[in-house]
């Protein structure tokens, strides 16, 4: 049975409705490192434009340009496949060893920087991304431009739809892992189904805290994240704490489970035990892979961002998001949207 993966929206369901990836170039994003190459060392950092491909398939194709193991490509995060999309790749070759870009990848992948660094990159390694991304056949643009100062406060931080697959399919083989009714041998593919359930729970926990109200309220014995870090802290009785989440300073966290206890306490844990309690099987599967209990900000605030209606019905959205967070989650509090690209697969 595929879990629901419908959440409840912060802001009420929208009105306006709108087709997204209509083409690539609907959905460009482009990846911020937080270090610059240093310009020495073994690993060729490239800075790589890539057109309707996905990450791990261009990783593949540089491994093969280069002659060496797949071991040795590494990149920082994976990019939507229907996007134009720029981001850092990794190769370790040689010092001294040369190669003529302009010859890899054809006409959907090019190489726009190549400079040395001493390290390899590794996944995780990024500041944020930003953002490019039209909406075509918008039926309300009055509602879309009202909901563009609401989600100026802040939007749940949900997994996007693409971490649990076409039709939740992630999901469904990421619960045959755990009955034991799937083997499987790659162990890229198992993370990524394990992943998906540890991420709809997390989606489940925020979804509660809006239905109670407690979206913004913090409740004794909650966990909080300072922004723009993975830095936590129990709240306490300082007075200042709901002046500094309500300016963002501060986020409200969610669990991302596994064993060990919850970092919460009082109300908070209790509540976070009740909200997940209908899933005592996939928190216990979890728990028995030996993932550790994380915390993961309830809240996403898009940075710096802007809307332009284009023409009439087709709108322009840029925004910056921090790292491991979702531009549809973005989207689906503005409109509800149509994807197009699944028409093209």
């Amino acid at each position: 049975m595929i879990p629901d993966l419908a959440c409840s929206w912060l802001y009420g369901e929208p009105s306006a409705k709108a087709v997204l990836r209509t083409t690539a170039d609907d959905f460009q994003v482009f990846e911020r490192l937080p270090f610059e190459p240093d310009g020495e060392g073994e690993h060729l950092f490239l800075y790589i434009r890539k057109i309707g491909e996905n990450t791990d398939w261009v990783a593949r194709q540089l491994a093969r340009f280069c002659q060496v193991s797949p071991r040795d490509v590494g990149y920082a995060g994976k990019k939507d496949r229907h996007a134009v999309a720029e981001q850092w790749f990794s190769v370790r070759v040689p010092i001294g060893r040369t190669f003529s870009w302009s010859l890899f990848g054809g006409d959907t992948i090019e190489v726009l920087k190549a400079e040395r660094h001493s390290r390899k990159l590794r996944l995780g390694a990024l500041s944020g991304n930003r953002f490019v991304i039209r909406l075509r056949q918008v039926t309300d643009g009055a509602a879309l431009a009202a909901r563009i100062e609401q989600v100026r406060q802040g939007v749940p931080n949900y997994f996007g739809e693409q971490r649990f697959g076409r039709e939740g399919g992630n999901l469904l083989k990421g619960q045959a892992l755990l009955a034991g009714t799937l083997k499987e041998r790659q162990r890229h593919k198992k993370g990524l189904y394990i992943s998906a359930l540890r991420s709809w729970l997390f989606n489940q926990l925020i979804s509660a805290r809006i239905d109670q109200g407690l979206w913004d309220s913090i409740l004794p014995g909650d966990v909080l994240m300072l922004n723009g870090s993975q830095s936590c802290f129990m709240a306490g009785e300082e007075a200042d704490l709901p002046e500094r989440l309500a300016r963002g300073d501060l986020h409200l966290t969610g669990p991302m489970w596994g064993r060990g206890e919850l970092m919460t306490r009082d109300e908070a844990q209790a509540f976070e035990i009740a909200a997940l309690a209908p899933w005592q099987t996939i928190r216990e599967g979890l728990e028995g892979l030996g993932l550790n209990q994380e915390r993961r900000a309830l809240r996403l605030l898009p940075r710096d961002l802007t809307a332009d209606e284009e023409a009439e019905g087709q709108w322009r959205l840029e925004f910056e998001l921090p790292a491991g967070s979702f531009a549809t989650s973005v989207l689906r509090e503005l409109c509800q949207w149509h994807n197009a690209a699944n028409e093209q697969t």
